[in-house]
């Protein structure tokens, strides 16, 4: 029984161990099995990265070979732009260089023209210039000889003038001078043209000659109108009436070179008429005025 029980106690531990290996084998096996499983997809995965790795990189090279001719044709296009550039630059530098030698010659063949010009003006103001002094000198000469002249005019004037002033006294001075018709003295009375020029010289009073015919309108002498009413020629006497201010005066059987006066409106002198000729139907003399006074100018 002994020997039963103890075959039994050490055939226990023999079928735990049998019964414990099995399952650790199992979990070793499906631990190897995920363990492989995982490598498996690991290297599906680094097979599947490596493929997009190469397409991406194989993208980026054809990018970067698209680049790098972008980059050739437009570094290629640039050495033509900047060609053509230095071509125009160098055909205006030409350019600019023939226009300023064009400038140039132009410029100086201008400066050439005004200078010969400046000279021929020069030389026709000198000829001028020696002309004008030529004629001046002429002018001259020819001006004292005409002022040795006028001078001699000017003493034959001033000798004529002396005279006609000696003249014009001596006229005046042989003027009378009488009371008119209303009784005032009268200025210096004129028998004929030449004691009236001398009067109208002396300038005391404003003078107005005139011939009268008998006509039925009056005749307008100055600032006055006469008609002559009628003749006597044997009595040396005449009869007028006149008009002054619209006022009638009448004038009956006055004598030659008698002061026939009369009044206007404003002025205190009398206006004095003075026949010195009476004919047949006709009378001729002068009317005198004052300077003064409204009507006094001539």
């Amino acid at each position: 029984m002994y020997n039963h029980a103890s075959q039994q106690v050490h055939r226990l531990p023999r079928d735990a161990g049998e019964s414990s290996v099995t399952p650790v084998a199992i979990v070793l096996l499906v631990a190897i099995a995920l363990l492989a499983g995982t490598n498996v997809y690991t290297l599906l995965q680094l097979k599947e990265f490596r493929l997009e790795v190469s397409e991406q990189f194989s993208g980026h090279e054809e990018r970067l070979a698209l680049l790098d001719g972008n980059v050739a044709r437009t570094s290629t296009e640039l050495e033509t732009q900047v060609g053509e550039v230095k071509s125009l630059v160098e055909s205006a530098e030409k350019q600019i260089d023939v226009k300023t030698r064009q400038v140039e010659n132009k410029v100086l063949s201008r400066a050439q023209v005004l200078e010969e010009e400046l000279e021929a003006t020069r030389e026709t103001s000198e000829a001028k210039i020696t002309e004008v002094g030529g004629k001046l000198a002429e002018y001259q000469e020819v001006t004292k000889t005409q002022v040795g002249a006028l001078d001699g005019r000017v003493e034959t004037v001033k000798k004529e003038v002396d005279e006609t002033r000696a003249e014009l006294e001596k006229t005046i001075a042989e003027l009378t001078s009488v009371k008119g018709d209303l009784g005032v003295q009268s200025g210096l009375i004129a028998t004929n043209g030449t004691e009236l020029s001398a009067l109208k010289r002396l300038g005391e009073r404003n003078y107005y000659e005139f011939n009268l015919g008998k006509a039925k309108q009056p005749q307008r002498v100055g600032p006055i109108s006469i008609k002559l009413t009628g003749t006597d020629r044997k009595r040396n006497r005449f009869s007028i009436e006149l008009w002054a201010d619209d006022r009638k005066v009448e004038k009956r059987r006055k004598t030659l070179l008698e002061p026939v006066q009369f009044y206007v409106e404003g002025v205190p002198i009398p206006y004095e008429l003075v026949i010195n000729k009476i004919d047949q139907g006709l009378i001729a003399g002068y009317l005198a005025t004052p300077k003064t006074g409204p009507r006094g100018g001539s």
